[in-house]
Formats: structure tokens, sequence, C-alpha cells
């Protein structure tokens, strides 16, 4: 599923694939549900290139957001590992009492 793309000169991003909204209009919660999307779900974006974007601001917030976003796709299984490694031990002992 896509979840940014430019288009018209403009960055915009989604949570669908379909409704799509400008990038400047993106709030905190709008973030943490596209960083949960990258986390979760297999995801595509258009690559940034300014040339494409003739908006200034969303030049801006789309390279940032692209670039984190291709670093945190990248790391998913990293941090998976970790997380599992981190709550192995509460996880072993909480099956312990399960059986």
């Amino acid at each position: 599923m896509k979840i940014l793309k430019i288009e018209d000169n403009k960055g915009l991003f989604s949570f669908d694939g379909s409704k799509w909204t400008p990038i400047d209009e993106m709030d905190k919660e709008h973030l943490m549900n596209l960083v949960n999307l990258v986390l979760t779900s297999s995801i595509e974006m258009d690559e940034y290139n300014e040339t494409n974007i003739g908006n200034q601001a969303h030049q801006i917030i789309y390279k940032s957001i692209y670039e984190k976003f291709i670093t945190l796709q990248s790391n998913k299984e990293k941090f998976k590992d970790e997380s599992e490694r981190t709550y192995l031990e509460a996880i072993e002992k909480y099956q312990k009492y399960e059986k």
C-alpha cells in the first residue's frame, strides 16, 4: 500500500492508499499512524525528488519523513528482535505460569 506520493507538485500522504491529504496538514497523530503502518505493513512511497515538488514546505516535510521512513523500514527487523530480547525473560516467566 502506498502511503506517500508526489502528485501535482505536492507531497501527499494516505493511510489507505485511496484518500490523500497534503503533507503539510499532517499532525502528530497522523505521523504516529503512518509510523505504525511502516512497522506493521508492506508500504510503498514515491522516492523524494525536489524537482517534482514545487512547494518548498512540502519539499522539506516530504524529504524528512521519507528519509526517516526508509531508515525505519530498513531497521524494522532489528527493532523487532531487540524488543523480543527485551521482553524474553518476562515472556518465559509467564509461560511457565500458564502451564
